[in-house]
């Protein structure tokens, strides 16, 4: 433990930067995937035979290993000099979120109370007002939760992604792999995990935020 705390002062300022790499591509993947997958979760909602066979493939997706994934993300974007880097990863981890967006939005909206649907349809609300002001306030705590899982699965896959040279914590576990450095390979391993662990929390401290008191977590 001495060694490691050791090490994380000594190579701080890269531990730093590959953190700030890891946060940046989850980030932006969970952003491009929440404007993908919530409003196709609501899509969903009237259209049930769809819905079936969206959250079917967003189920095969998600059982593909990342690496295969990443291999496959290789030759098909090297068409556009892309086949390594930002770009692949990205795309590989927006896909994976995929499946608990939507199928949360999707159960979030189907689940509101009908009777609350009713009420919102007697005050003469049209059905944007009724998206916007009853069944996504009221589905929210279901929503987060799917984005914290999302956001979370992202922060384990994004450290594999350092094998396609997206940079980020993967690197510290990939670089101490290969030179037999376990101080390395634990502080990309911590440091993973405690980025997992306070995106949750600050994502669940948005949720209890943004989510009305009269409607339970």
């Amino acid at each position: 433990m001495t060694d490691l705390f050791n090490y994380v002062q000594n190579d701080w300022s890269n531990i730093y930067t590959y953190t700030m790499e890891h946060l940046q591509l989850v980030s932006v993947a969970i952003l491009i995937a929440l404007l993908i997958g919530v409003p196709l979760g609501i899509y969903l909602t009237t259209n049930k035979y769809l819905a079936e066979t969206v959250l079917q493939a967003a189920s095969i997706i998600l059982t593909i290993p990342s690496i295969a994934l990443f291999g496959i993300m290789i030759p098909v974007l090297s068409v556009i000099g892309q086949g390594i880097g930002f770009l692949p990863a990205l795309i590989a981890l927006v896909l994976y979120s995929q499946l608990p967006i939507i199928r949360n939005t999707y159960t979030a909206i189907q689940n509101v109370d009908p009777n609350i649907r009713d009420a919102a349809k007697g005050l003469g609300m049209t059905t944007f007002q009724r998206l916007m002001k009853v069944e996504i306030p009221n589905g929210l705590p279901l929503i987060m939760a799917g984005v914290r899982t999302a956001t979370v699965l992202n922060i384990g896959i994004g450290a594999i992604a350092a094998f396609i040279g997206s940079g980020g914590l993967g690197v510290l576990i990939n670089s101490g792999i290969s030179r037999g450095n376990n101080n390395m390979v634990l502080a990309g391993a911590v440091f993973v995990s405690l980025l997992a662990l306070v995106a949750d929390f600050v994502l669940k401290s948005l949720q209890k935020r943004f989510t009305s008191p009269g409607v339970n977590n």
